[in-house]
């Protein structure tokens, strides 16, 4: 059997400690056009550990600079043709960032992000995610039970495995 064609992704799950995680806004407009508020991040590049992947997206998309190594919370592998335009699905490994609340302003310019659909940033306190109920999604699209789980029970002792 052929190997599938997916898109390896880093994203932090940048959470202060009241809480609020930073999401960001992707306005994607291929059919159908859809708002889904995600962690942070992108593609790992060839040749590039997680890690260094997870430091240049966080330094591009919103101005953190990581100088420790965060732990790997969950994993996700979401295989659907047309998931993501030129790959056959996607693998996302989230890893957890505890900071202090900060400015998010990253070293890509607002075209540079706007080509990525990235259309706001903004920190969103959980209850607000657990309550939300309108027409926007959340990467992953359980979000709030998977997010109310870590800040209750911790880090777990290996990545949590995701659907969709």
């Amino acid at each position: 059997m052929p190997s599938l064609n997916l898109r390896h992704s880093v994203r932090a799950l940048i959470l202060t400690d009241d809480d609020r995680i930073l999401l960001c806004r992707h306005a994607i407009p291929d059919p159908p056009p859809r708002v889904v508020w995600a962690a942070p991040g992108g593609g790992v590049e060839n040749g590039e550990t997680s890690l260094a992947a997870l430091r240049r997206e966080l330094r591009e998309e919103v101005g953190l600079v990581l100088d420790t190594n965060p732990p790997h919370v969950w994993h996700q592998e979401v295989v659907a043709p047309g998931h993501l335009p030129g790959y056959e699905g996607v693998v996302n490994d989230y890893f957890l960032v505890r900071t202090g609340a900060f400015v998010p302003r990253g070293t890509l310019s607002d075209d540079e992000l706007a080509a990525e659909n990235i259309s706001d940033v903004r920190w969103w306190p959980l209850p607000d995610i657990v309550a939300y109920r309108g027409p926007d999604l959340f990467g992953p699209r359980d979000l709030a039970t998977r997010l109310t789980a870590l800040v209750t029970h911790g880090v777990p002792a290996e990545p949590v495995p995701l659907g969709l």
